[in-house]
């Protein structure tokens, strides 16, 4: 993909709107940050040839990460980018977790609950209701970052 802005520029423009720092630190939330005030959309590291980041918000962490690198051919800025998960293990959890805990409370309320089948139908529902919601939420996370990554370094497709 191609960027409007000039090499110079978007160097600057990542200096300028990245705060930097681990990105493992980050994620696995041993990082002390504000909770106010964060000034800089990005978190993350950069060097003169690629880019690993994430959004800088300390209230709703992302576990995808926007990695790609970047060079100038014919004065045209060349922007490659792919959005993916930090790491097998956090979209492993966030995929699978809440249809184990859906098996499992099934399973004792097939065992222990015999009278109990309006509850377990009721809790099955939510759980349903809570699955679906946590997979949008997450796809909209990558997607947001995504975005805000085109939309700050004006990136053609």
């Amino acid at each position: 993909m191609e960027s409007k802005l000039s090499l110079s520029e978007f160097r600057t423009r990542l200096k300028d709107n990245t705060e930097i720092g681990s990105l493992r630190v980050k994620l696995n939330l041993f990082r002390i940050f504000p909770r106010f005030g964060g000034t800089k959309p990005f978190y993350g590291l950069f060097d003169d040839k690629s880019f690993r980041l994430t959004i800088n918000s300390p209230t709703s962490p992302t576990y995808f990460i926007l990695r790609g690198n970047y060079k100038n051919v014919n004065d045209i800025l060349k922007v490659n980018y792919i959005v993916e998960p930090n790491s097998k293990f956090q979209l492993i959890w966030t995929r699978f977790s809440p249809v184990v805990f859906l098996i499992a409370i099934n399973i004792f309320f097939l065992f222990f609950g015999k009278g109990l089948r309006r509850a377990s139908t009721i809790v099955s529902l939510f759980l349903l209701i809570v699955i679906f919601y946590s997979r949008w939420k997450e796809e909209r996370k990558g997607k947001k970052l995504e975005q805000k990554f085109i939309k700050i370094f004006e990136i053609k497709k």
